[in-house]
């Protein structure tokens, strides 16, 4: 194996790792309205995932700092490609962020009222913004001999795709109120459960459609594979949360996702970014990478530093395991 092929595979994991993790608190971030209740029950909410959500971004900028290493035609073509729905993204992370951060600084119910709105909507769009730019990146863009896009905005927004940000809108948020229903006690702990089965319905159904599409549009028999376990997953980890077995439900629903998107990637390879226009321009591992010695110091800095960051992230989640409820809420300091 070529080492661009091992960046393939490498980038591929940073961006499963991203959607397991930040899938289920981009889904947290929408139960704020879909799931609580009162302002203390948001608050239990965003308390399950503060201590981690800015450790969960760190895989969206590896994924995108590998790309530019180590592909660097490829991120070139896809930024300049999706700057607008890419920009979108980036300003609601932001905002975001600073809502997770200023949203108990004052005292006034518009003050923040406000801010959980910006939880709210920064955790939707991106969730479904993902899907967007994931399945016109398989379904292939209009790229052209220079490997440059020249499509529109409006050209991204084709029925694949919208059905591809569908999917993993609902499948966040699927993931989201089973991490909820670990995370909490009493009554939302069962209320997460309730809906957890509910949005699972909704996205067995949408999942299966896309998945199916893509196989056959351009799968095979390894991409298969990771069609059923992704669907079987699916279906165990919602007759999991049936049964109230919150921490099967989780690690099925993440590995629900953990198989689609491995998926997308086996029917990507070996092309990066198709073009819908001729194959002869698509934009694979091979003209799209850097050198062999820029991939090769790559690989040692990647090989030292990605334990660290993972056994230090690891370390967070199990300091902060335990649930929590109304009750252990601190009075606000204002």
């Amino acid at each position: 194996m070529e080492l661009h092929d091992v960046w393939f595979v490498l980038i591929a994991v940073l961006w499963i790792g991203y959607f397991f993790l930040e899938g289920f608190d981009f889904g947290v971030g929408i139960l704020t309205k879909l799931l609580a209740r009162d302002r203390p029950e948001r608050r239990v909410l965003i308390n399950t995932v503060g201590p981690v959500w800015d450790g969960n971004e760190v895989w969206l900028l590896s994924a995108g700092g590998a790309t530019f290493a180590a592909f660097p035609e490829w991120y070139a073509t896809l930024f300049s490609g999706f700057y607008l729905p890419l920009l979108l993204i980036l300003v609601c992370l932001i905002v975001r962020g600073v809502a997770f951060e200023y949203r108990a600084k004052r005292p006034e119910e518009n003050w923040q009222r406000n801010w959980e709105h910006a939880i709210f909507w920064t955790s939707l769009l991106p969730a479904f913004l993902w899907g967007v730019a994931f399945g016109n990146i398989v379904h292939g863009v209009k790229i052209d001999q220079d490997f440059e896009y020249v499509g529109t905005v409006g050209d991204l927004l084709n029925p694949y795709a919208l059905l591809g940000g569908l999917v993993t809108l609902t499948l966040f948020t699927f993931h989201g109120a089973v991490f909820t229903a670990l995370k909490t006690v009493g009554d939302i702990r069962r209320r997460a459960r309730k809906l957890a089965t509910k949005v699972g319905l909704l996205t067995a159904v949408s999942a299966l459609v896309f998945l199916l599409w893509t196989q056959i549009d351009s799968g095979d028999g390894k991409s298969l594979v990771a069609l059923v376990v992704a669907v079987a997953a699916l279906v165990a980890a919602l007759v999991a949360n049936q049964a109230g077995r919150e921490g099967w439900s989780f690690a099925l629903s993440g590995l629900t996702i953990v198989a689609a998107v491995t998926m997308l990637f086996l029917t990507l390879f070996p092309n990066v970014m198709p073009s819908s226009l001729n194959a002869d321009w698509n934009l694979t591992v091979t003209n799209a990478s850097s050198s062999p010695y820029t991939l090769k110091i790559m690989t040692w800095c990647a090989a030292i530093a990605t334990p660290v960051v993972m056994v230090y992230q690891g370390w967070t989640y199990w300091v902060f395991r335990k649930r929590i409820g109304t009750q252990h809420l601190a009075e606000p300091a204002h």
